[in-house]
This record gives C-alpha cells, structure tokens and sequence, in this order.
C-alpha cells in the first residue's frame, strides 16, 4: 500500500464487490432497527434482576488483588451500574442476533450467490447457515471471554494495583469504575476474537481479493487499535492487549487460508 492514503483505501475497498455486499447488509440491518431495540429491552429486563449477584461475585475478596478494598461514593451508583450490566448484556444479545442476520443476508444476496454458483459450492440450508454462525461467534467469544478473564485481568489488576502501592497511594477503588474495567475489557475480548471467523469468511467467498485484504493490512491494523480504544480500559497497556490479538488472529487466519488454499 506504498504511497496510498488510507482514505484511498478506504474508498477502494467501498467500491469493491465485498464493500457493495457490505452496504447492502447495512441497509438490511438498518430496516430491523426496531426489532434489534425490542430484542435489546428483552435483554435487559432479563439481566436486571441478576447483575446485582454479578456484582456481588465480583467484589468478592478472593478476586481482589490484595489490599485493594471497594467503595460507593455515590447513593445510586450501585442502582446505575446494575442498569450498565444489564444494558451490556442486552447488547451482547443483540450482538449475536446481528451476526446470525449479517450471515443470513449475506447468504441471499445476489452478488454471493453468484460467487457460489462459480465456485461450485454447496453450503447449508439458511436454517443451518443461522445455527453455524451463532455456534462459531459463540465458540470465539468464550475464547475471548476466557482471555480477558484468566489472562488480561490478572496482569492488568495486579499491575495497576502494585503501581498505585509503590507510589504510596492507598488502593480504594470505587465500585463503578473496578466493574466497568471488567466488563470492557470482557467485551472487548469476545468482539475482538471474531477477527479469524469474519476474515475466513471475506476469503474463501472472495467477497475482497486476498492481495486487496495484506495491502490494506496497515488500515486493518489500526483500525483494530481504534476497536481497543474505543472498547478496551483507557490505559495504554489495555490497548495493547486486546488489539494484539485481534492482528494475530487476523493474520493467523490469512496464514491458514494461504496454506489450505
């Protein structure tokens, strides 16, 4: 992508026969506007009435690093950050649907079906198409999920807890803020462990040409760091480490497509 802005890239990437498909399934979810709400506000009056035993679980001593002990400097804000992990969970809902239509449109669209038809290809039925989409994105967001909980989390709390120590500072952290850096950073994990299935996906369709996808490897990998800024804790190891994995698995996943092409 030698002397090529990455607005140009952009652009040719939009004008490409995966960028008109993209822009159509945008326009498909666009229409299911209200019934992704619906579904959100389904989600979230299940949730609501278990966050405050998520909570509970959470703060509790033997997950805390030690010395660190948690206070409420506000009358609502346990109330509100119940209402924080009710609307995460609702989102992660819609989330799941959203990747289940995507494929399913995706799968109906003319553009696709003719790729099909030239490759010789014999998927499943839509039905089946919904469950393995649903199945696969699950499947990677526990990955994700088990990432940020067994090994991000450790490091980033103990870390940030021996940095405010060794600084003389006592380590008092407020209730929202201890659980919202857990939930960020879970949720960053799970969306950014997609990466391999939604790169799979773009090849073995040819949706966007291989050597149109590594030379715009430079805006796929900022763009994964602007994904972790926007997601992740707002400290710069966070940042890190959750978008370096999301640029090795979308290079493991170029790398398994080039050896199994």
């Amino acid at each position: 992508m030698s002397g090529e802005s990455i607005e140009a890239t952009v652009h040719r990437l939009a004008q490409s026969p995966g960028g008109q498909i993209v822009a159509s399934l945008r326009d498909a979810l666009r229409r299911s506007l209200k019934y992704y709400v619906a579904l959100f506000v389904f989600g979230f009056l299940i949730a609501f009435p278990f966050s405050s035993e998520l909570i509970t679980w959470l703060i509790d001593a033997d997950r805390l690093p030690d010395g660190v002990d948690i206070i409420v400097i506000s009358p609502v804000e346990f109330l509100f950050l119940q209402l924080r992990i009710a609307g995460t969970l609702g989102a992660v809902l819609v989330g799941i649907v959203a990747v289940a239509h995507v494929a399913f449109a995706g799968s109906r669209h003319q553009a696709v079906k003719e790729r099909i038809e030239d490759l010789e290809l014999r998927l499943p039925q839509p039905g089946m198409t919904l469950v393995l989409s649903v199945c696969g994105s699950l499947v990677l967001a526990l990955f994700g999920i088990l990432y940020a909980w067994e090994g991000l989390l450790p490091i980033l709390l103990e870390y940030l807890t021996k940095d405010a120590q060794s600084a003389g500072l006592s380590t008092e952290w407020r209730l929202s803020s201890y659980a919202g850096f857990i939930v960020n950073l879970v949720m960053a994990s799970a969306l950014g462990f997609q990466a391999p299935l939604l790169t799979t996906i773009v090849l073995r369709t040819e949706l966007v040409a291989r050597e149109q996808l590594t030379s715009s490897r430079r805006v796929i990998w900022f763009s994964a760091f602007v994904l972790g800024a926007f997601l992740s804790p707002p400290d710069p190891l966070s940042l890190f480490l959750v978008a370096l994995p999301v640029i090795l698995l979308f290079e493991l996943a170029l790398l398994y497509d080039r050896i199994t092409q």
